[in-house]
């Protein structure tokens, strides 16, 4: 195991961080200003309504590298202009604001005082006994752009402004990745997400194990995330910065702190990187945005108060399922909570995760999200009370990673054309699904798939419908998926109390080039839906499986496609 120095936190370490980083005045001043509800002078450069954009676009700036492209050749080392092409290609298709990830947030991809790349090259050196710039660390080119004067951020920044776009920066706020690698002597993982400030404070992390995340209990820890804050709205053009709550949602002890008190540290914090967003605006308004679950149940583990963080200074609210695209949430609850704010539906490359085929991060299976359910999953939102819709890993359609993922594609850039167009979706085929999604690792979440189904027993899906323009006018068709095939097992389906009939037609109810995960039609059941059978807002799906069936199936998806 490496040596640790500094393994001992203390106050006098705290301040003497905060100092090297000269943001020591800036962090007294927005902690007064928080706790006055940052008020005075930054009041006026808020006095805005809500956010002017309808589709946000996240980019976390590994894909650059880690996806083939047509900007990128297997191989080829980072060069900005891979960069400004992942911002160039989505500027046609209705993207007005595009939120750029630099990396993990812990290790900065700019021109940082807080912690220099210089520093960071120099501390992994002497902490992992391994040289930086070895073959062996696949970010060299990125790394040796920084570390010769050049600014991945302000690449981003002019790229947008050239483009048209608003640029934000997401900053992801406890981000777990590699650390597991901490105590590695020779570690060449990592480089651009394992920091100095964690290595060297375990006394900080939630847990004894390597994989913990900083413990958001310790004031020194919130400290040391406002000063990359700060560095970031002081110093750059920004138009907007979201804090993403969801890499990874995992802030405190939860048998230690109550849920008033989570919800009093970051409520505090929020209101302090509110206000220190304020200062660099130079007189003109810029957004506050925060990533959060999309489900109520887990705001309280979190910290997370929808009211009383709209009240602090949040703008834009972008309720995520983590790393997939989900119909059903608790958007409509955000909306309620924040009634002045703009709120955002996530979508993601992908509607369900299947087996791991090979080692490291994402090394899963996908069922990829086809158009028409992003379109769908658009109306569901606007319906519920969405200003806008995001979207999130929207480049992992392309080759990526090792072992059989695929097959892979071009990512359907053509959807992004009309996200923003309520009318428009209200008028498109409508696909609706539910799928194994994110179990979040604070519980609470009954994630409706998958169902193990027994002979005679009845399982309930409730699924909010959202009406087309003028309601449904033509037949559709409700499947199931098993996780193996059905063979000569029996099933009723009923909608809204009204058994449906079946049909032997299983087939993708619209063209879909994403393979992967579909199942076989043996492994499928369907039935004939009518358009009176379904009705706008909640309905009600009963599925029974009714014998010929020698033991348990799992269901594992579901799907109603109608007009």
């Amino acid at each position: 195991m490496p040596h640790h120095p500094g393994n001992s936190p203390s106050a006098r370490n705290r301040r003497d961080f905060l100092k090297t980083t000269g943001l020591l005045g800036a962090a007294a001043l927005v902690s007064r200003e928080a706790r006055a509800g940052a008020a005075g002078a930054t009041s006026v450069v808020r006095a805005a309504g809500k956010a002017p954009f309808r589709v946000l676009y996240s980019n976390d700036a590994t894909n650059v590298t880690s996806t083939l492209s047509p900007f990128h050749r297997k191989g080829e080392s980072w060069r900005p202009e891979m960069l400004e092409a992942s911002v160039d290609e989505v500027a046609a298709h209705g993207v007005d604001a595009h939120l750029i990830q630099l990396a993990h947030g812990q290790v900065p991809w700019y021109r940082s005082k807080v912690y220099p790349l210089a520093e960071h090259h120099r501390w992994w050196s002497e902490f992992f006994h391994v040289d930086p710039k070895s073959p062996a660390f696949n970010l060299g080119g990125v790394h040796r752009f920084i570390l010769d004067g050049g600014d991945v951020l302000q690449v981003f920044i002019d790229r947008c402004r050239k483009t048209g776009q608003a640029p934000f920066v997401s900053l992801r706020m406890n981000d777990a990745h590699h650390v597991e690698h901490v105590h590695t002597r020779g570690n060449t993982k990592g480089l651009h997400s394992i920091s100095r400030f964690y290595a060297e404070n375990p006394a900080y992390w939630l847990g004894s194990d390597p994989k913990s995340m900083l413990n958001w209990s310790v004031p020194a820890v919130r400290d040391h995330m406002f000063a990359l804050i700060a560095e970031q709205c002081l110093n750059y053009d920004l138009d907007g910065f979201e804090m993403d709550f969801l890499r990874h949602p995992n802030y405190f002890r939860l048998n230690e702190t109550t849920p008033r008190e989570r919800v009093g540290i970051m409520t505090e914090f929020v209101a302090r990187v509110r206000a220190v967003l304020d200062q660099g605006a130079r007189g003109r308004r810029r957004w506050l945005g925060v990533r959060i679950p999309c489900y109520a149940a887990g705001f309280a583990p979190l910290g997370i108060d929808v009211a009383a963080w709209a009240e602090a200074g949040v703008d834009l609210f972008n309720v995520s399922p983590h790393y997939f695209t989900v119909q059903q949430t608790d958007l409509a609850d955000v909306r309620r909570a924040a009634p002045g704010a703009t709120v955002y539906q996530e979508m993601c490359h992908s509607t369900w995760n299947g087996q791991r085929v090979a080692e490291g991060y994402d090394a899963f299976t996908f069922r990829r999200t086809t158009p028409e359910q992003y379109e769908t999953t658009a109306h569901l939102a606007y319906a519920q009370g969405a200003d806008g819709v995001s979207l999130f890993n929207f480049a992992y359609y392309r080759e990526h990673g090792a072992g059989e993922r695929g097959p892979f594609a071009e990512p359907p850039f053509s959807v992004l054309d009309h996200l923003g167009d309520r009318a428009y979706l209200a008028r498109r085929p409508q696909h609706w699904f539910a799928a194994p999604g994110w179990k979040p690792p604070f519980g609470g979440v009954r994630v409706p798939l998958p169902r193990r189904m027994t002979a005679g027993k009845t399982e309930r899906f409730d699924l909010t419908f959202a009406p087309p323009t003028g309601g449904w006018k033509t037949p559709g068709r409700f499947r199931v998926l098993a996780g193996a095939n059905l063979g000569a097992s029996r099933w009723v389906a009923r909608l809204n109390g009204r058994e449906l009939a079946a049909t032997d037609d299983r087939s993708e109810p619209y063209a879909n080039p994403y393979l992967s995960l579909l199942g076989t039609p043996e492994q499928m059941r369907a039935w004939t839906v009518l358009p009176e059978h379904i009705r706008a807002g909640r309905n009600t799906i009963e599925l029974t499986l009714d014998g010929g069936a020698t033991g348990a199936i799992e269901v594992v998806y579901l799907d109603l496609a109608i007009g």
